[in-house]
């Protein structure tokens, strides 16, 4: 059965969309940062027009899937991405990351492209150095656990109740180890840029990322590229949920005059 036809309020265990489009337009797929999960997007549907068929990316290890493992490995992720995707790229699609999000989204174009798939129309990076640049501080997802919530609480993106709370951290630290091992075994190999423009959005007090990590995205596209820094820290996605969304929309729309 055609993915177009007959959809739920979620699709596969992969995919959900609450508002689902039966003719879109557009696809736009998006992936979490480290430890989120799909809803992390849902509120992405009040500003994304009708024309656009959001689908935010459930990983396994969290929320709806929590009792699925969660991958340790990106190389194994992005093989089972495609074959979970593949059948919804007959519509023109864009993929939006933040942070490890971001990464994912990269290669999965580049795992496509080997594969001889059609790409992506436009890659939306946000809160994610470009990938040639090498990681600014030693890998956190092998500590202790101490010392690895202690890290988690300087990312700032794990709110201090849930730190706070064992039981919910207990059920919570696999899949964050996971995430953080995903990033942080990730070796970049160097390939021909992409065919598809690429827009990196970046936290104007993200002691993360910096501007030049985000500008050094230019080198991974043949085609367009732009940088918009936005105010927030590296957790923007939240603060600036609202004008994100638009932007990313705005660039997809304009896709068809030949910019983003």
């Amino acid at each position: 059965m055609s993915p177009d036809r007959n959809r739920t309020v979620t699709t596969n265990a992969w995919i959900h969309c609450t508002k689902p489009n039966p003719a879109p337009r557009f696809r736009l797929f998006c992936f979490p940062y480290a430890g989120g999960g799909a809803s992390i997007y849902f509120r992405w549907f009040d500003h994304i027009p009708a024309e656009i068929d959001l689908c935010p990316v459930q990983l396994p290890g969290r929320e709806s899937r929590l009792g699925t493992p969660p991958f340790t490995r990106l190389v194994p992720l992005l093989q089972q991405l495609t074959r979970v995707l593949r059948p919804y790229l007959q519509v023109p699609f864009a993929f939006f990351g933040h942070s490890m999000g971001a990464l994912i989204s990269f290669e999965l174009a580049r795992q496509l492209r080997r594969q001889h798939v059609p790409g992506p129309i436009a890659l939306f990076v946000s809160a994610h150095r470009a990938p040639q640049r090498p990681a600014p501080s030693p890998p956190i997802h092998s500590l202790p656990q101490d010392k690895f919530v202690e890290a988690l609480r300087r990312l700032n993106g794990t709110p201090e109740a849930v730190l706070q709370d064992a039981e919910l951290m207990q059920l919570l630290l696999p899949t964050l180890r996971a995430d953080f091992a995903v990033c942080e075994t990730y070796t970049y190999m160097p390939e021909v840029p992409l065919e598809c423009p690429i827009l990196a959005f970046g936290g104007l007090q993200d002691r993360e990322v910096s501007q030049d990590d985000l500008a050094a995205w230019c080198d991974q596209t043949h085609r367009a590229f732009k940088l918009r820094m936005i105010p927030g820290d590296h957790f923007f996605l939240h603060s600036a949920r609202a004008s994100l969304a638009y932007a990313v929309a705005a660039a997809m729309l304009n896709l068809g005059t030949g910019s983003i």
